[in-house]
């Protein structure tokens, strides 16, 4: 008999199974069947409460017929424990199905949450006509190189920095004679200027100075450099 057959021809024992009209040789047969198979357990499941039902209803005698008693071996009938406790293992794997299915649907709820989340998002970023447009390119780094005056033979260049506050200069010089005190200005467009950095006369007429504005790297136009004086000994224009 192959296992189908097999299959088929111990589900339709599972109601004598309950009501206990087996043999002790098919209740066993169907006792290992049942650990094994979860389809006959449902059909179990399902038929569990037919025994009880049974009990309630009138004897045959009452409503008039004339069918004997059902004589049952009570030692064929499988035991309530056993029952129970095939029943038990199927509700277990019914729950564990119901968690597993519950578990994949909230995953791919997730995922589809997420993704209309993001498309939300693109969606409200890009609001007000268009495509959103990058931030626009400010230098964070110029350089200038100087240029000597009349009469000077300064050298060198300057580097401005982009900063929150304004601008970082650093200066790399040489060729500086002039009367001490040297500084350094730096100036706008519209004439402004503020005085950048100060330093004193080296043996070698060099210098490699730090200093700072609170103008923005864009609207310095020109980094001066004079004496104590005031006479210019070197400029770079910031282009």
């Amino acid at each position: 008999m192959s296992d189908l057959d097999e299959h088929g021809s111990l589900h339709r024992l599972l109601g004598g199974y309950l009501l206990g009209g087996l043999d002790e040789t098919d209740t066993d047969r169907l006792d290992a069947h049942l650990h094994d198979c979860a389809d006959c357990r449902a059909e179990l499941d399902r038929l569990a409460p037919v025994p009880e039902m049974l009990q309630h209803l009138p004897d045959a005698r009452h409503l008039g017929g004339d069918l004997p008693p059902l004589m049952v071996a009570p030692a064929a009938r499988p035991s309530p424990q056993n029952i129970e406790g095939l029943l038990g293992r199927m509700r277990a794997e019914k729950t564990r199905e119901t968690r597993n299915s519950r578990v994949r649907w909230l995953v791919a709820a997730s995922v589809t949450m997420i993704a209309a989340a993001a498309i939300g998002y693109g969606v409200v970023v890009n609001t007000g006509g268009g495509p959103s447009k990058p931030p626009s390119s400010v230098a964070q780094t110029v350089v200038a190189n100087f240029q000597p005056a009349a009469g000077s033979g300064m050298s060198g260049q300057a580097v401005l920095t982009k900063k929150a506050w304004g601008v970082a200069v650093s200066l790399n010089m040489t060729g500086i004679q002039g009367k001490a005190p040297f500084l350094c200005w730096v100036k706008r467009a519209d004439g402004k200027q503020e005085q950048a950095a100060v330093w004193g006369e080296t043996p070698e007429h060099t210098a490699k100075v730090d200093g700072s504005s609170s103008f923005t790297v864009t609207d310095v136009r020109d980094i001066v450099i004079t004496d104590s004086a005031g006479k210019v000994l070197g400029s770079a224009t910031v282009t």
